[in-house]
């Protein structure tokens, strides 16, 4: 897995691709829709069921420590002096994307409404739809950017901070969505899990975020010490277990706990913290992927599977490039920057395929729908790569290179 993986990674590089396109690659490669085709079933062989349990779990705790870090890279000053706009792309892009899912949805839904031998309802189907349409990777966005040096263009600002606005609203979308499919319709049961959410949300603001912080103020000065990092993992794993037992899904408690870990002193919580977990998910996604592709056959795809796999990533594209275009073009953007705002909003990778399996975990996503949504992944992320220029040197990263050979302070 690991070494499938790694070369696929590298190789797609040439292509102007994100590793993570060779990654998801490498998994349904390993799968049965090409591994699994050769005399033998060698993925059978590889991959035995008996030993499918230990991959989840191994998935899992990655999976965990990267929502974690996800949640800790939001960085709430890009929004500074860009809220405005950056609401507008977000709630626009959103807003298409799930109302386009919706009424695909609708069109879908009676060709999709049992997953192993059980009923589906209509509304957790078309909310589920909806919510993974809207989403945005928030990582292989900012990995792009960086790759192509638009990280201090106006555009690659604006998507950035937009990203970070529409994945909160996306996981909040699908937090609704994993309530209601636990809910199975109960009134009582939603209320409940409304509740013990609020009271989750509030003993997070309010207790455990002043605790981290004091914590981190008393033991973090020169270096993190090995209890900080144990408390850390502890801590990351009770509020997946929390969120698991309200009724939400485990990565939903790795996000917020990331989400209010502090940020100071940076450098040293970089070094201690963030980079050693982003080595733990290195090595513990790759099986993610291996996991998500034994449940990906493209082979099973009908004449009318492809019909709908077409339909699936139109409406995927015209959700997000249009709903973010729009708005680019009415902030003052030219027809180029508001084009590349969209093809960057339109980036799906990893977090497309998190919401996917949870998707698969709640019941709501049949083997054939499951499929099609990730090659729809794999298909808008990989568009944005090969259509995106390079950017000059911006004018922000002029001056600094001016300042560095003159020894004058940057201009604020």
């Amino acid at each position: 897995m690991l070494v499938v993986g790694a070369i696929l990674g590298r190789l797609v590089r040439y292509l102007r691709q994100p590793p993570v396109i060779g990654e998801i690659i490498a998994g349904i490669a390993l799968g049965p829709s090409l591994l699994g085709l050769l005399p033998g079933n060698p993925t059978a062989h590889l991959f035995p069921v008996e030993a499918r349990p230990y991959l989840s779990a191994i998935a899992q705790v990655g999976l965990l420590v990267f929502m974690f870090g996800i949640g800790w890279e939001f960085d709430r000053r890009l929004l500074k002096g860009r809220r405005s706009a950056a609401g507008a792309v977000s709630i626009s892009s959103i807003a298409l994307a799930f109302g386009l899912g919706v009424g695909l949805a609708t069109l879908l839904y009676s060709h999709h409404d049992t997953v192993k031998g059980h009923h589906t309802s209509f509304t957790a189907f078309a909310l589920f739809m909806g919510a993974a349409m809207s989403i945005t990777a928030f990582p292989v966005l900012a990995r792009m950017l960086t790759e192509h040096r638009m990280m201090g263009t106006r555009v690659g600002a604006l998507a950035l901070a937009s990203a970070a606005i529409d994945d909160v609203l996306a996981w909040c979308l699908l937090a609704l969505t994993a309530a209601i499919v636990t809910a199975d319709g109960a009134t009582g049961h939603m209320v409940q899990i409304g509740v013990l959410a609020a009271i989750y949300v509030a003993i997070m603001a309010l207790l455990v975020r002043p605790l981290l912080a004091y914590l981190t103020r008393r033991w973090v000065t020169d270096r993190v010490p090995p209890l900080y990092v144990i408390m850390l993992v502890a801590g990351l794993f009770l509020s997946s277990y929390a969120t698991t037992w309200i009724g939400v899904h485990a990565i939903f408690g790795a996000f917020a706990f990331g989400f209010i870990m502090p940020r100071e002193p940076f450098e040293i919580l970089a070094d201690g913290v963030k980079r050693p977990f982003d080595g733990i998910s290195m090595v513990l996604l790759p099986v993610f992927f291996i996991v998500t592709g034994l449940n990906v056959d493209v082979g099973s795809l009908s004449g009318r599977g492809v019909i709908e796999l077409v339909a699936i990533i139109l409406v995927a594209c015209a959700g997000k490039m249009v709903g973010a275009t729009a708005p680019g073009k009415l902030t003052g953007m030219s027809w180029r920057e508001a084009g590349t705002l969209g093809l960057l909003m339109n980036t799906r990778g990893l977090t497309e395929l998190i919401i996917l399996n949870v998707g698969v975990s709640l019941g709501v996503l049949d083997g054939q729908m499951f499929t099609m949504m990730v090659l729809m992944a794999l298909v808008t992320t990989a568009l944005a790569g090969p259509l995106l220029p390079n950017a000059p040197a911006s004018p922000d990263e002029l001056a600094g290179r001016r300042s560095a050979r003159s020894g004058e302070p940057r201009a604020a």
